[in-house]
This record gives structure tokens, C-alpha cells and sequence, in this order.
């Protein structure tokens, strides 16, 4: 029974390849299929491009314009072009075969409740996605938290955002899953550091000595938005006294700011004698 299927198949199939007239077709409708699916990549190429210029005109103007919310903006409106260019192929090439696309659609509203429930994380994300954009949680360049994952937002689309972790690593999360976002890119940023001293120091000179250094930091870092402040004694540790600085920056450079100003205070305290203690080992030797 088996092999007379087979058979039957293959009689059918030679039949066809036989045929110049369905030959023609079926090779013109590879044809169009092939057309169509090289129009639409080059479009949405086009697009980007388009949206790449716009988006860096807007960027160039004299107004005061919003970096990442237009960077996020870009990675919409792309996501919102392929998609809708990949669903005309779809129904174009639907049309090729000689399908009914309107019959089509009305049977997928027909078959609607079942197919929803299956996408019910799709639409998640997508109104998700709107909503994060609309309410200006966060954008494209900015120094996030989400779900437990920090890093820099590289990329923002209908359903997926992306961040790029300080070590490399990419995170693709889905926009339905983000629940608590934490923005450290929003206002002043907080730039700490802790200087030692040794006990024997007098400690109101220290403060005196980082006091004119900050000043001079303030002065002439532009990076740094407040302070820096010398706080005062935070610690009495077992061999050392420790004394906090504080500043406020521009956000992403409150790490730099913090690597200058340890690197500022060392020297000085270098200039002005002051002993930064270190662990000293003491080796005695018995013989001889």
C-alpha cells in the first residue's frame, strides 16, 4: 500500500515536471516570492537609513533636544517599520499562491481566541514596550537596573530591550517581564571616596589640606555638578582614621570623578607629609 502511494506520487510529480505550462507558473511565482522578500529587506534598509539621518539631524539642531529619548525613538520606529514591511511580504506573497487574503483574515478572527492565548506575551511586551517609552522610563545610553541586571540600555524595541553588561555581556530581556526599573542616569550622580590617615596625624590639617584640594577639583572639572565635600571622620579603623569626600556629577562620570579625586588626594597628602598608613611587616632574626 505503501509503495503504491509512492508511485502514485512520483506518476503525479513527473506529470508536472512535464508540463511547460506549470512550470512556467510554479518558476514565475518562485520568481515573485524571491522579489518580494528582496524588496522588503532593501526597504527596511532604506528606512533605517532615513531614520538614522532624521533622528541625527535632530540631534544637530540648536534646541535643546533629548539624546536617549531619541535614540530610543530610533529603535521604535525601526522595529515598528520591519515589522510592518515583513507583514505586507507576507500577505503579498499569500496573494501569489491565489489566496484570499480577507478570507484569510476573517478565518484568523475566527481562530482569534485560540491564537491569543498564545500570544498573550507578545502583546505583553509590545504594550510594555509603549509604555516604558511614553512614561520615559529609561532610554537608549542609560545606566539601568532591571530585574536584577545592570548595564548600558544599547537598543530598545517593541518587544525586546537590550543591555549591554560592564563585561561584555549582552541581555536580551522581554519588555513584558520588566516589572522594577532602577535609572541611575537620571540627575546628579554620587561620586564617594574614603582617604586614610594614620593616628599619629593631626586630623584638622587633613581636612585643611583636602578641603583646598577639592576646591581646586571644583574648580576645575567640569564633570563634577556639586562638592566635592569633605564630610569628616566616617571610621576609626584598627591601624587608620578614615575621612569621606563626597561630590555630585553628571551621570556615567561618577566613576572617573571618584579614580581623580583618590588619585588628587594621595598626591597632595604626598606634598604635604601626611602619612597614608599601609600594613608594614616585621621580620627579626634571631641569629646572628
Amino acid at each position: 500500500m505503501v509503495l503504491d502511494t509512492i508511485r502514485t506520487v512520483f506518476v503525479e510529480t513527473m506529470e508536472f515536471l512535464k508540463d511547460p505550462k506549470q512550470m512556467t507558473m510554479l518558476f514565475g511565482k518562485l520568481f515573485n516570492i524571491v522579489m518580494i522578500l528582496v524588496i522588503a529587506k532593501v526597504s527596511i534598509k532604506v528606512i533605517d537609513a532615513l531614520i538614522n539621518r532624521f533622528i541625527d539631524t535632530q540631534k544637530n539642531l540648536k534646541f535643546k533636544v533629548d539624546i536617549p529619548r531619541l535614540e530610543t525613538m530610533k529603535g521604535v520606529l525601526k522595529s515598528i517599520v520591519k515589522y510592518t514591511i515583513y507583514f505586507i511580504a507576507f500577505t503579498s506573497i499569500i496573494k501569489t499562491f491565489g489566496t484570499d487574503v480577507t478570507a484569510l483574515i476573517t478565518a484568523a478572527g475566527i481562530g482569534g481566541l485560540a491564537i491569543g492565548f498564545g500570544a498573550q506575551n507578545l502583546v505583553r511586551d509590545i504594550i510594555t514596550g509603549f509604555f516604558i517609552l511614553f512614561e520615559d522610563q529609561f532610554g537608549v545610553g542609560n545606566y539601568v537596573e532591571l530585574e536584577g541586571i545592570q548595564g548600558i540600555v544599547e537598543d530598545m524595541a517593541l518587544r525586546v530591550t537590550k543591555i549591554r553588561g560592564f563585561n561584555g555581556d549582552l541581555y536580551i530581556i522581554p519588555n513584558g517581564e520588566i516589572k522594577k526599573v532602577t535609572n541611575k542616569s537620571n540627575g546628579k550622580m554620587r561620586a564617594w571616596v574614603d582617604i586614610s590617615i594614620a593616628y599619629e596625624e593631626d586630623i584638622d590639617n587633613a581636612i585643611k589640606v583636602l578641603d583646598e584640594a577639592c576646591e581646586k577639583l571644583r574648580q576645575e572639572d567640569a564633570r563634577i555638578l556639586e562638592g566635592p565635600t569633605v564630610l569628616g571622620v566616617s571610621s576609626l579603623a584598627a591601624s587608620d582614621v578614615v575621612i569621606s569626600v563626597m561630590a555630585k556629577t553628571v551621570p556615567m562620570e561618577q566613576w572617573a570623578v571618584e579614580r581623580l579625586m583618590r588619585k588628587t588626594f594621595k598626591e597632595v597628602f604626598d606634598q604635604k607629609g601626611i602619612e597614608i598608613p599601609y600594613q608594614r611587616r616585621v621580620v627579626i632574626n634571631k641569629n646572628p
